[in-house]
């Protein structure tokens, strides 16, 4: 059972970073569920535990496309130090929203971003 649990997460895993290199984004989406069903991670925990994975798939994908040319720091490096201030922001206060909140914004955020996509 051990082996089926760890077989699952490396599945995970795999496709958390195809996500993240394919489209720059959505690994944790995938992440989140595996975390709570393989891992049992508790809710609380689940977010940090995905930032925490995903951070060296995000370090992997920008290597990858830095070493191809395709890295645009120009235009990257204000979005970079926003979002740095922004996620040490919701570190120190994240916490103190209800989860069941931080569900409902995220599922927002996800549909919004597919219409977008879509149309």
């Amino acid at each position: 059972m051990k082996h089926k649990k760890q077989w699952g997460a490396a599945l995970a895993g795999g496709l958390a970073g195809a996500a993240n290199g394919l489209f720059g984004a959505g690994g944790g989406m995938l992440l989140v569920p595996g975390l709570q069903k393989l891992a049992k991670v508790e809710e609380e925990r689940l977010f940090p535990t995905s930032v925490a994975v995903i951070l060296p798939i995000c370090l992997v994908s920008l290597t990858v496309y830095g070493l191809r040319g395709g890295l645009p720091w120009a235009a990257a490096w204000p979005y970079l130090v926003g979002s740095a201030l922004g996620g040490g922001a919701a570190g120190l206060w994240g916490r103190k929203i209800p989860t069941g909140l931080l569900h409902r914004v995220l599922g927002a955020l996800i549909l919004w971003g597919g219409i977008r996509s879509f149309l």
